[in-house]
């Protein structure tokens, strides 16, 4: 299999995973910082373990020159692991404020934040074209929400949802920028690790609470559904660009959605569907043509 193949077919079984990894926001009977902390807690010592055995030493650092950005690649690794955090916590807020469907599909408006920010860090090029594709996913966002109040769970789940997937956007362009200086295990437990240091003073005094039963979930969401996953998606972006990632990335509402109605019985309302329809042919449609130009 040829590499950009082989990226391509990481990118897709990540985004499965990812997509499977928002049912915990309903399966867990914790708060989103607590599932965030667990989560990174074990994902983090699988990956140290996983490069233990590797023999690849986590303290190496490469000391590169600048890049085209004016920034040394380093200095980039403690602003992911401050994104994931946020980006993790705002994910499971807006699912457990709503619904899977709710939470996926609006995060899935990241692309649209991509090809915004891609061309300010990563040099690509950017149209006025691209205003339109912004509005009609604007458009899909409003037919999530039955109603514009704060008072309101649904706004709530979509406000949170979109802000997630603005900070997943300034993950993907980051990691697709350090990941020809850093193995991609290395990155994941980089930020990862740096999420388990910024997190652990607000549960430390809520952890006795978290049942074995917990643990065992949150286990099974921090290795394969986070360290395994992320992992593979970051591999994936040394060879596939970030808009072909945020193309197949589209999928990951449809795998939630899929097995929160197996699993859940979560059945998306009309309204909720023909948002997410909209956003997700917009993104689609646009990261094609940005790609081709």
């Amino acid at each position: 299999m040829k590499k950009p193949d082989k990226g391509i077919a990481a990118i897709h079984i990540a985004v499965l995973l990812f997509g499977t990894a928002g049912l915990f926001g309903k399966l867990l009977d914790l708060s989103p910082v607590m599932i965030v902390f667990g989560r990174v807690a074990f994902a983090s010592l699988f990956l140290a373990l996983y490069m233990k055995i590797k023999e690849n030493r986590v303290a190496e650092f490469i000391t590169a020159d600048r890049s085209s950005i004016g920034i040394k690649p380093h200095t980039l690794i403690p602003a992911l692991g401050i994104l994931l955090t946020v980006h993790w916590i705002t994910f499971f807020h807006s699912i457990q404020l709503s619904t899977v469907a709710i939470g996926l599909l609006s995060f899935s408006t990241f692309p649209i934040f991509v090809v915004f920010l891609e061309p300010l860090f990563l040099r690509s090029s950017f149209r006025l074209k691209f205003l339109l594709y912004a509005l009609i996913t604007l458009f899909g966002v409003w037919l999530l929400v039955p109603s514009f109040s704060w008072s309101e769970a649904y706004f709530q789940g979509v406000f949170w949802g979109c802000i997630s997937g603005l900070l997943f956007a300034f993950l993907t362009i980051i990691n697709r920028y350090l990941s020809p200086y850093y193995a991609a295990e290395k990155l994941a437990f980089f930020q990862n690790g740096i999420a388990f240091i910024i997190l652990t003073p607000f549960v430390i005094s809520t952890i006795n609470s978290v049942t074995f039963g917990d643990w065992l979930v949150l286990l099974l969401l921090g290795v394969l559904f986070t360290a395994v996953s992320h992992t593979v998606f970051i591999s994936g972006l040394r060879t596939v660009k970030a808009r072909i990632a945020s193309i197949i990335a589209c999928m990951e509402p449809v795998y939630g959605i899929i097995f929160a109605f197996l699993l859940l019985n979560e059945i998306p309302q009309l309204r909720t569907t023909l948002g997410g329809l909209i956003i997700l042919s917009t993104t689609v449609s646009l990261t094609f043509k940005t790609n081709n130009n």
